[in-house]
């Protein structure tokens, strides 16, 4: 988390001193010996920000990674095999999926093929299997017919005053929910049906739209099962849901510009450890899932990985919270960083205090403009030129920066795609930086805090033109809550 003057820029961040290599134009991860029973190292040593390979036995790796850098893994159920029989194994078996998918139609979906081991994490790469749908597949009729079930994903959203929209086989086109005939249970089973665990709440809103949906009355279906397109609701009363109470603060005094935090001021501020020592931030959406950057997940024993919450000092840590499954975004491109982001779903859910509690998910429809003052937080570097992680839970507040003014020639040149967002000030100073990456851009909105970024990448920390880029998060919502359904517990 830098707070630097403009005036006087920070040196590279690999000075020839500690690290030979030349700089890079993105994060890397500090980690630092901070844990229980370790001992800080004198020098840093780096987690590299994209894995080259992955070694835990349930691993494909991922398709956007250089081939030089594939590493073939087997399950425990499976053996490799090699040499010329092997490959013709291999294009057999290829040609057979290519025809499979012809014959029935394809599509990428969440999951793996390994064992269910709940004593040990998995680690899902979402493109590394198909999920085959039959050709006259209907999307979002409330029936499943792939196998996966990605066919009934993707139809429910919501608009930014929480009101809840179905997307229907009727129209393929999303509408609102009349009021009139919801009730408690829908709220739970559309909640459930999301990866969340019940509701918090719902109540009418008012939509003068000439269409929406009614309740058939039946049950045992998703919810885009239960509903047929209306003419219009009575009173214009539609549903407007919300999942969790989240995005509220316990703490909430602070000092503007790269201060440490309260405890409580940012109860969804996780942090990410490796054979304990931080490496990543991360933020809570549910009782049970956690978002953080694709590049924050390491190449290997994945295993090792904790999940802290409510912590505003690494010298005083509570019990971790343990990890069943990792997944990765099936686009996560490690070259351009674009949809830099990957969800963990917990062994167990999250009680909440008042130390520990959800962010928002934004609804699809917010944007944040440019000039917007939000907030990023993290247990990154504060001093560039010493490269040591913070110990204590730093914050400061940024500007939402637009894209056209974060991509000028001055900038980024064109390299922050529609899936990223750019916050912080084009004088420098204010940052996000290493260390910090995966945790939380935050913004306020009728008294709740939302996520609208996920830190990603930047060119060091603090540069005049250089701010910080972070994954949009209303950009990968499909992807989030489908993954969510997916994986509900």
């Amino acid at each position: 988390m830098a707070n630097i003057d403009s005036k006087d820029p920070p040196p590279p961040y690999y000075p020839t001193s500690i690290h030979t290599l030349p700089p890079l134009k993105s994060y890397e991860e500090v980690v630092y010996g901070v844990g229980p029973g370790l001992t800080p190292l004198n020098h840093p040593r780096y987690i590299p920000r994209y894995p080259t390979h992955v070694v835990v036995p349930q691993v494909t790796t991922t398709s956007t990674f250089p081939s030089k850098k594939r590493r073939r893994c087997c399950n425990n159920n499976a053996q490799c095999f090699g040499g010329s029989g092997g490959s013709l194994l291999v294009v057999g078996l290829l040609a057979l999926a290519i025809w499979l998918g012809v014959r029935f139609g394809t599509r990428f979906a969440p999951g793996d093929y390994s064992n269910n081991n709940h004593n040990s994490q998995t680690f899902v790469n979402p493109s590394s299997r198909l999920d085959f749908c039959p050709n006259n597949t209907v999307e979002c009729d409330g029936i499943s017919d792939c196998d996966f079930e990605t066919d009934e994903t993707n139809c429910v959203r919501f608009k930014s005053d929480g009101q809840l929209q179905v997307k229907t086989a009727e129209d393929g086109s999303f509408q609102p929910v009349c009021y009139s005939d919801w009730n408690q249970s829908h709220a739970n089973q559309t909640c459930a049906q999301l990866g969340f665990r019940n509701s918090y709440s719902y109540k009418s809103t008012t939509d003068t739209t000439s269409t929406a949906l009614i309740m058939t009355g039946k049950s045992s279906v998703p919810i885009q099962g239960q509903v047929k397109i209306s003419p219009s609701c009575p009173n214009q009363k539609v549903v407007s849901l919300q999942c969790t109470d989240c995005g509220k603060q316990q703490s909430t005094a602070r000092i503007i510009g790269g201060t440490a935090a309260k405890s409580g001021q940012w109860p969804w501020q996780l942090s990410l450890h490796l054979r304990g020592s931080h490496i990543c931030g991360a933020v809570l959406i549910s009782p049970d899932f956690v978002l953080t950057a694709a590049h924050c997940i390491p190449s290997h024993s994945t295993h090792d990985l904790k999940v802290y919450g409510g912590v505003v000092s690494l010298n005083s840590l509570p019990s971790p919270y343990l990890v069943e499954k990792i997944i990765l975004n099936h686009n996560y491109n490690s070259t351009t960083h674009d949809q830099d982001i990957a969800l963990l779903k917990l062994k167990s859910p999250v009680v909440f205090n008042n130390k520990v509690q959800p962010v928002c998910l934004p609804a699809f429809d917010l944007s944040f403009s440019h000039g917007t003052r939000c907030w990023t937080t993290g247990f990154g570097v504060t001093d560039v030129d010493k490269a040591t992680v913070s110990r204590e839970l730093m914050e400061v507040f940024v500007g939402i920066i637009s894209t056209g003014l974060c991509n000028s020639r001055h900038g980024y040149a064109g390299d922050v795609t529609r899936n990223m967002i750019c916050a912080g000030t084009l004088q420098g100073g204010r940052d996000s930086c290493q260390g910090d990456s995966g945790g939380p851009l935050m913004c306020e909105s009728g008294n709740r805090w939302y996520l609208v970024g996920i830190t990603s990448w930047g060119d060091s920390c603090g540069l005049k033109n250089k701010p910080g880029v972070y994954t949009k998060v209303t950009s990968l919502l499909p992807w989030i809550y489908s993954t969510m359904q997916q994986e509900k517990p």
